[in-house]
């Protein structure tokens, strides 16, 4: 098997990497950059730095400061019009998932124009936009290294994963100091985010040695020190080791897919608009527990990268850990299930069969070892809405 691999062509990573923009906007020959972002980090004062940065003699920046979370279609063709009014050469995506998905869109329709939904996947956009540097300011999407882009439909409330070199970004910067003003729920949702990165791109039917290695190094990086930047947010140790992780484990799914806990999540953000790290986490012990039957060796071996269980430890004694861990990282980290997030029980039961089917039509979840068919994935969503409450009953029931 020969891996196709593909990274940003630059990367500057480390302590003050953000404030490298403009050294590699004339590194790669770009003057007229698009700064998209979203308000917040913009009263923050999140940019002014970058900003600063960028000599107005050499440089001929705008900034839209307009990006919604979980960026709709109606959002981009927003972002669109503002970037067509100017005359720019490339798009900065600066901020979380939503901003450096925003600029890989906009960048992508401005050369080749369409509609949005035209692509989505299986559609492979492969022929470039306009250049993409991506500048996380959390530690989870890790779209900076990803070439994928997630936009919300409004009319059909379908999250479309969109697939292609065109979305994978010309550079990164990614600068971990960025993260330090993270509130706890953000921390808690993106990292778990950025887990599930490295623990699917790890155990992806696509995975290969390179992806493998990869999400091997992703997992031991975040897992140990996801608790560490929830309690302390400036831990800088902990917060350099997530932001770097997250990074890796874009790299590692990037090039091997995500698997059936993506291709669930979505759906439950699309619907029921809650954050995506917080769909993926509600998801994970139910979905772990239902596949590593497929591949026990597989998924004990993810335990080991984590630091749960030793090469001692018989593999299905390391699975089982790592379904608890998964347990705990939830309760450690205040992740609500859907039940107690406030979702209607009675539309949660009545979505579930266009949820199932939405996750199958993403792809995703043909990716995983073991093959979920409409119905268990049914099921699996009943067992997530309570989370250790529906697992347990699920489990004496026989489920």
């Amino acid at each position: 098997m020969i891996a196709a691999i593909a990274m940003p062509r630059l990367m500057r990573i480390g302590p003050g990497a953000s404030s490298e923009l403009g050294n590699i906007l004339s590194q790669l020959g770009l003057s007229r950059p698009l700064i998209v972002t979203d308000s917040h980090l913009l009263e923050l004062g999140k940019l002014d730095k970058v900003m600063a940065g960028l000599d107005s003699s050499k440089f001929s920046p705008r900034l839209y400061s307009e990006v919604v979370i979980d960026p709709t279609t109606a959002s981009i063709e927003a972002c669109l019009a503002f970037l067509r009014a100017g005359n720019h050469d490339c798009v900065v995506g600066f901020g979380g998932g939503s901003s450096m998905d925003t600029a890989k869109a906009v960048a992508v329709l401005a050369v080749h124009g369409g509609a949005m939904s035209s692509y989505k996947a299986p559609h492979q956009q492969d022929s470039p936009g306009l250049p993409i540097i991506a500048v996380p300011t959390t530690a989870g999407t890790g779209s900076e290294t990803t070439r994928f882009t997630i936009i919300s439909d409004e009319v059909t409330n379908e999250k479309m994963l969109c697939i292609g070199l065109g979305f994978l970004p010309t550079a990164a910067l990614v600068d971990y100091e960025q993260s330090f003003s993270m509130p706890k729920a953000l921390t808690a949702a993106t990292g778990l985010d950025a887990l599930c990165h490295a623990l699917e791109g790890y155990i992806s039917k696509r995975s290969h040695p390179f992806s493998q290695n990869i999400a091997a190094q992703a997992m031991r990086a975040i897992a140990p020190n996801l608790r560490r930047v929830y309690a302390d947010p400036l831990d800088r140790y902990a917060r350099e080791a997530v932001m770097l992780g997250a990074s890796l484990a874009g790299i590692a799914f990037s090039n091997s897919s995500v698997a059936l806990i993506h291709g669930m999540a979505r759906p439950i953000g699309a619907f029921f608009h809650v954050a995506h790290g917080l769909s993926v986490a509600m998801l994970m012990p139910a979905v772990i527990e239902y596949s590593a039957p497929a591949d026990v060796l597989l998924y004990a071996n993810a335990a080991r990268a984590m630091g749960l269980a030793d090469d001692g430890e018989s593999s299905e004694a390391a699975v089982g850990k790592l379904v608890e861990e998964f347990i705990a990282f939830n309760t450690d980290l205040q992740v609500p299930t859907p039940k107690s997030y406030g979702i209607d029980p009675v539309r949660w039961t009545s979505l579930l069969g266009t949820m199932a089917e939405q996750a199958l039509a993403s792809g995703s979840p043909a990716n995983n070892p073991r093959s979920a068919s409409l119905e268990e994935i049914q099921q699996l969503y009943k067992q997530a809405w309570a989370g250790e409450e529906s697992r347990q009953l699920y489990k004496q029931a026989g489920a």
